[in-house]
């Protein structure tokens, strides 16, 4: 290796190469989830958790990728089963990655999914049809891989309502959005949000607990959030002492 000409630069790398188990003790916990999105970082990202040897948690939806095709298509089944292989949680992040708008009377919900054959329509569905939907990525998850998602989903934009909540949880799946602090800001515009403004945010408010949330790639960011930030993210929170860990050890997954 060549010698460090930077005391900072020798402490990057250091910690970037330190192995999750390395420190004495944790002195807290960071939650890395990634939804899946254009998929332009993916080969990426997964790279550098494998690297750095960080087991995150993966919501996935089958969304339009850069390759042309869709992040839950049987082209991608070797991806997502050498992520199971590593380890890595999985949720569902709906299959057409339908948005939550409102309640509607009588019960309903009124949704917007971005894929599949209603993309862009306003829909009415009841719980139990909001209920499939989570379910459908999960189906599909388990068709490529052989492996069942975690009982765990998330909401597109992470909004939700407490009817969804609770048509997540009749059919078994607990709902996790991100702390504030955690918005890794990826789909915010690069001129006005740098990388290197978005790392700092992250760095000097993530806490003990916290679930960070970045996409897999992001179709209109022009300057691409992982390639800048994610190396120095582990780095810098493992420097402060954190250690991570995926949504299977969270303890909202404890409560009944």
């Amino acid at each position: 290796m060549k010698r460090c000409k930077q005391l900072t630069a020798c402490a990057w790398l250091l910690a970037a190469a330190m192995p999750a188990g390395a420190a004495d003790a944790c002195r807290g916990t960071i939650y890395l989830t990634f939804d899946t999105g254009s998929q332009s970082q993916a080969d990426y990202i997964a790279t550098t958790l494998n690297k750095h040897h960080v087991k995150a948690t993966f919501f996935v939806a089958n969304e339009k990728t850069t390759r042309g095709d869709w992040s839950l298509d049987p082209s991608w089944a070797p991806y997502w089963k050498a992520r199971v292989a590593e380890g890595h949680a999985f949720g569902s992040h709906t299959f057409d990655h339908v948005y939550f708008k409102h309640d509607d009377a009588g019960g309903a919900i009124a949704v917007k999914p971005q894929f599949g054959a209603s993309a862009g329509k306003m829909l009415s569905v009841t719980p139990s049809e909001y209920c499939a939907e989570i379910k459908r990525a999960g189906q599909r998850f388990e068709q490529l891989t052989g492996k069942a998602l975690d009982p765990i989903w998330r909401a597109p934009g992470g909004k939700v309502s407490n009817r969804t909540l609770a048509a997540g949880k009749a059919c078994g799946y607990t709902h996790f959005g991100w702390a504030p602090a955690g918005f890794s800001g990826d789909e915010t515009s690069s001129a006005a949000f740098p990388n290197s403004v978005l790392l700092q945010r992250a760095l000097a408010n993530l806490k003990d607990g916290d679930i960070f949330m970045a996409h897999l790639g992001i179709w209109s960011r022009k300057d691409p959030w992982a390639p800048a930030n994610l190396e120095p993210l582990i780095a810098g929170l493992r420097q402060k002492g954190m250690c991570f860990a995926t949504l299977r050890d969270h303890p909202g997954m404890k409560k009944p």
